[in-house]
């Protein structure tokens, strides 16, 4: 796709609130941080910058999209969740990325990144799920994996083993997920676990857009 295409949604939902000083117009700011999420490396979306008449380094745009503090929410109560987790590397361990999605509408409800896989972290990533969103006539769409029944059946939570239909939802957006991650050699590289589940987040909020 070519960059400009990039370029075609309105930036105005990233808030601009973290920026204490103004040595970069705040449209710059703002197109930065969306072209990294829609695909660019930190390199590319510096060079992109530059053309535009800003010179900021790739620090600088990780920075951003660090600060802005992206995180997905939902103004619907979905009848469905889809649940479910996947290896990804952070410095070249593996990490376990934790995801909820409306099957109706491809978009994420919560996005969390853990160090392990258990039964218990599972039930924390449901219990902030329940947080934002209203659970009481949720069918969770799940995997047979144990720990997914043990937290739902801990948590009181109705669901259903699916291994296809509407939980491909999730499955398709942990592929864009790794092909993202597994693109750009800077994007989890020398990073701490925060700042890889920020990314994730700001992530899910520019995706998310992208299925309105």
């Amino acid at each position: 796709m070519p960059e400009i295409d990039r370029l075609s949604e309105h930036t105005e939902w990233i808030d601009l609130e973290f920026v204490e000083r103004q040595r970069t117009p705040e449209f710059a700011i703002q197109v930065g941080i969306q072209l990294h999420l829609a695909g660019l490396s930190l390199s590319n979306t510096k060079q992109h910058l530059e053309r535009l008449g800003v010179e900021r380094s790739r620090t600088a745009i990780h920075d951003w999209v660090q600060k802005a503090n992206l995180q997905p929410d939902s103004d619907v109560s979905p009848n469905q969740i889809a649940v479910d987790e996947t290896v990804i590397r952070v410095n070249g361990q593996r990490h376990w990325l934790y995801a909820a999605v409306d099957p109706d509408t491809n978009k994420f409800l919560h996005v969390r990144l853990f160090q392990m896989r258990t039964t218990q972290l599972t039930v924390l990533f449901l219990r902030e799920l329940h947080e934002k969103q209203q659970l009481t006539d949720v069918t969770f769409l799940i995997d047979a994996a144990a720990h997914l029944k043990a937290a739902l059946n801990r948590l009181g939570l109705r669901f259903r083993v699916n291994r296809h239909g509407n939980r491909n939802s999730v499955e398709r957006v942990f592929r864009e997920i790794k092909r993202r991650t597994s693109s750009f050699s800077n994007t989890f590289s020398n990073t701490r676990l925060p700042t890889a589940e920020s990314w994730l987040n700001a992530f899910a909020v520019w995706w998310n857009r992208c299925q309105s």
